[in-house]
C-alpha cells in the first residue's frame, strides 16, 4: 500500500526536478549556503511536484490505460480510490506551498505556484489532450524548479533566473519530442496531439534542431552575463554540438526509434551535466563584476 502512494507521485520526475532545483540554488548561493533554506526549498519542491503528479495521474487515468508504458499505473489498476488520491494530492500541495512560504520568500512561492498551475491546470487538463502546443506549454512548468531554487536565495527574478528559465524551457522541447517519437505507438493509441503525430517526424526533427541550437545559445548566456566560468562554457558548447550532431547526422543513418532513443538519453545527459556545472563552476557575484567594470 505504501509503495502505491509512493509510485503515485512519480518519483522519477521528482528526482529529476529536485536536481535542477538544487542546481538553481547552488548557482545563486555561490558557495554561501544556508542549509536550512536549502533543505526547506528541496522539501517544498518535492511535495509540490508530488502533488502535481498525483493530480496528473488522476486526470490522465483514462489515457494512461491506453498506453503500454503507463497502463499499470496505480489509478489505472484501481489500487487506490480516486477520492483518496485527490485528498492525497491536496495534502501534498498544502504541505509543499506552506513549506516554501514559511522558509523561503514570496517570489519562490509564486514560481512554485506558476509551475503547479501550468502543469495541472493548463497542460494536464487541456493542452496535452487538445493542442499541438501542449509540449511548449508543459515546458514552462518543467523549467520552474531551477528558478525556485535560484529565487529561494535571491528573492529576485533577475537576468540569471530568466536565462535558466528560458534555457530549461527550450531544453524540454527536443527532450519531449524525442520521447513522443520513441513512444509513438503509445501516443497514437492515446490520441495525444504531439507534433510528430499531427505533422510528421521530419517536421519534428526540424523543430528539434532549432530548439537545440536555441537552448545552447541561451545556456551560454550565463557565461556572457558572468554567472559561470569557462569550464561550463566549453562543456556546454561541446554537449550542444554533439546533441545537434545526433539530431542532424544520426537521423540519416538510424531508424526513427533508435534515433529518438539516442536523442532522449543524451538530453538527460545534457541537462544533468548543466545542472552540475552551474552548481560548481560559478563566478563571483556577477552584479559586482558588472559594476566594477
Amino acid at each position: 500500500m505504501i509503495n502505491n502512494f509512493f509510485q503515485l507521485t512519480k518519483p522519477g520526475i521528482i528526482t529529476g526536478n529536485l536536481i535542477t532545483a538544487a542546481a538553481g540554488y547552488f548557482m545563486a548561493a555561490r558557495g554561501d549556503i544556508d542549509w536550512l533554506i536549502f533543505a526547506a526549498m528541496c522539501c517544498g519542491v518535492i511535495l509540490i511536484i508530488a502533488s502535481g503528479c498525483v493530480f496528473n495521474n488522476y486526470i490522465d487515468r483514462d489515457i494512461d490505460g491506453l498506453m503500454a508504458r503507463t497502463c499499470n499505473r496505480v489509478l489505472v489498476k484501481k489500487l487506490i480510490t480516486l477520492n483518496t488520491a485527490l485528498i492525497y494530492a491536496i495534502l501534498l500541495g498544502v504541505a509543499g506551498f506552506s513549506t516554501l512560504y514559511l522558509f523561503t520568500n514570496l517570489t519562490t512561492v509564486l514560481f512554485g505556484a506558476l509551475g503547479f498551475i501550468v502543469y495541472v491546470g493548463f497542460y494536464s487538463l487541456y493542452f496535452k489532450r487538445k493542442s499541438i502546443h501542449g509540449t511548449l506549454i508543459g515546458s514552462l512548468s518543467g523549467a520552474c524548479p531551477p528558478v525556485i531554487g535560484y529565487c529561494s536565495v535571491t528573492n529576485n527574478f533577475d537576468i540569471g533566473a530568466a536565462i535558466i528559465l528560458i534555457a530549461f524551457c527550450l531544453w524540454q522541447i527536443p527532450h519531449s519530442y524525442a520521447i513522443a517519437i520513441y513512444r509513438i505507438k503509445d501516443y497514437k493509441a492515446a490520441k495525444i496531439p504531439v507534433l510528430p503525430i499531427i505533422r510528421d517526424i521530419k517536421s519534428a526533427r526540424n523543430h528539434i534542431i532549432g530548439y537545440i541550437i536555441a537552448f545552447t545559445l541561451v545556456a551560454l548566456m550565463l557565461f556572457q552575463q558572468a554567472y559561470v566560468g569557462i569550464i561550463y562554457t566549453v562543456i556546454i558548447t561541446a554537449l550542444g554540438a554533439y546533441w545537434l550532431y545526433i539530431a542532424v547526422i544520426d537521423y540519416k543513418r538510424l531508424d526513427n526509434h533508435l534515433w529518438a532513443k539516442r536523442l532522449f538519453i543524451f538530453s538527460i545527459v545534457t541537462i544533468t551535466v548543466l545542472s552540475i556545472l552551474i552548481s560548481l563552476d560559478f563566478t563571483a557575484d556577477p552584479h559586482v563584476l558588472i559594476t566594477a567594470s
